[in-house]
């Protein structure tokens, strides 16, 4: 097996755990991009050892930090809970005890500023990697570590050729690409991991290609 040296030395962090501090803070990060940085009120449900263990290793914190645009190491993770609670943010930690995709599991309920609501589910998998494994209550896969574009849309003929021309109309080479869709016609979820940097035009150009794309959220590379 190979290693990368960010698997033999770990990540940047504040914290005594990668999987539980660093981990942590990128998805909280994450899940703060798919709501398009707009997080007035979060509700984190915490699984497995994430919820047996969450006050003692800074979990709580970390998450918390993540969503408030924090890196793993923000010297300022320490104190996100008194931070958040200063910016008039609202949360709230749930312990359930429901079997998980992973021991390292956490749900994130977020109200943005608007009254709009995204459901994030995501796991920390290990020396501060993760991965996003549903979205809006669709089953999704996505780890965060290239930049990535995750758009929703209809389930409609020309969509994904739509999308695909236009990322290679700007010289983007699409690494992975995945769909999932609730059922045939419906939503679905496009996700596009790429090798380049994906500027921020041309989120709205993909936007603006179909009235069947109906979100699209830019994700830059952790």
């Amino acid at each position: 097996m190979d290693y990368s040296v960010f698997d033999i030395i770990g990540p940047r962090m504040v914290g005594p755990s990668s999987s539980h501090t660093a981990g942590a803070a990128r998805l909280g990060k994450v899940a703060r991009r798919i709501s398009g940085n707009d997080v007035a009120q979060v509700t984190f449900t915490l699984y497995g050892s994430f919820a047996k263990t969450y006050k003692g290793h800074g979990t709580d914190r970390a998450l918390l930090a993540g969503i408030m645009g924090m890196e793993p190491d923000d010297p300022n993770l320490s104190s996100s809970l008194e931070l958040a609670r200063s910016a008039g943010l609202v949360y709230e930690f749930v312990i359930s005890d429901a079997e998980p995709p992973h021991p390292n599991t956490v749900k994130m309920m977020i109200t943005g500023s608007g009254g709009k609501k995204t459901e994030v589910v995501g796991s920390s998998i290990g020396g501060g990697n993760i991965k996003v494994v549903q979205l809006n209550g669709l089953a999704i896969e996505f780890t965060g570590e290239y930049p990535t574009l995750v758009i929703r849309h209809l389930d409609r003929p020309g969509v994904i050729g739509d999308v695909t021309g236009l990322m290679g109309q700007f010289n983007i080479n699409i690494a992975f690409m995945r769909v999932f869709r609730h059922s045939k016609g419906q939503d679905a979820f496009m996700i596009l991991e790429t090798d380049n940097v994906i500027p921020k035009k041309v989120v709205s150009q993909v936007r603006a290609l179909s009235d069947e794309i109906k979100d699209v959220y830019l994700i830059e590379a952790m």
